[in-house]
């Protein structure tokens, strides 16, 4: 689940995030492994006439079967296993009686507790055929996400990973969600850093906004989950209070990993075991 993004300049001060030990790789290897394990099991049940109540109950099924517990279940009032974002949906899509149609693209994102450690991760997915737009932007999505990932590692900075998601966003000609962002994890949720998706950016009033330039260190986890829309990055918050779309109705794509630094890079902990990627799925 992603977090909200805050100004740059009210963001914690740097020796209030955690730095965690090599043991506290294995809690969170297991979380999200068993986490992108659920995705991966998503893929055979995401088609036309699904609803996308009972993706959730497949997620919920699935969590507790394998030991753990969905963790967006009573956070801040939420009541669902996942957030499925169809179609201009940014995030916190909300699970219900919508029947997937064909072409529509969702974001289907799991958050699980293993022995207090969260795996979160979430994962693009087609119902049925698919428009070649938006076959790019989900590729482009994924393509920036793996970009911001690559350049995590001991001494490089949290602006490395917005520039480099940002660079490979907008040159395809889509737009980075500045309003929501990736956050630190690991025994809490939702922790610092807050972990925007772009370097730098001039809002509408001419005020220029920068991403943090913290220095990563060895043992930081945090996610990184880029959302990009097909038109301008603006966001409307519906009515319920989570279902965040696109102002003007694009297409919204989002892929997120949790992630940690290692002594000489990273270590996805929430990679798919079945390398179920990006869609389309085998």
């Amino acid at each position: 689940m992603t977090d909200t993004a805050i100004d740059y300049e009210q963001e914690p001060r740097e020796g209030e995030i955690k730095i965690h030990t090599t043991e506290d790789f294995d809690g969170m290897r297991e979380a999200g492994r068993i986490a992108a394990s659920c995705l991966d099991m998503l893929t055979e049940h995401v088609a036309p006439g699904v609803t996308t109540q009972s993706l959730d109950d497949l997620v919920r099924a699935f969590v507790f079967d394998h030991g753990a517990i969905p963790a967006t279940v009573g956070y801040r009032g939420y009541r669902h296993s996942s957030c499925i974002s169809l179609n201009h949906v940014i995030c916190h899509g909300i699970p219900g009686p919508k029947v997937l149609k064909n072409g529509d693209i969702m974001n289907i994102d799991v958050t699980v507790i293993v022995d207090g450690w969260h795996g979160d991760t979430s994962r693009m997915y087609f119902a049925g055929e698919t428009k070649v737009k938006a076959q790019r932007l989900v590729d482009t999505t994924y393509d920036a996400l793996m970009a911001g990932i690559e350049t995590v590692k001991p001494g490089s900075n949290l602006r490395d990973i917005g520039r480099a998601i940002q660079t490979l966003s907008e040159g395809q000609g889509f737009s980075v969600v500045r309003d929501f962002c990736g956050h630190g994890l690991g025994r809490v949720f939702h922790a610092p850093p807050n972990v925007v998706h772009y370097a730098e950016y001039k809002d509408r009033f001419g005020a220029i906004h920068r991403a943090s330039n913290i220095t990563l260190q060895q043992g930081m986890f945090f996610t990184i989950e880029p959302m990009i829309n097909d038109g301008k990055p603006d966001v409307k918050l519906l009515k319920d209070g989570w279902t965040a779309v696109s102002r003007d109705k694009s297409l919204s794509a989002q892929f997120e990993h949790s992630i940690g630094v290692t002594e000489t890079g990273y270590e996805i902990f929430t990679k798919s075991p079945k390398g179920l990627n990006k869609p389309p799925y085998a």
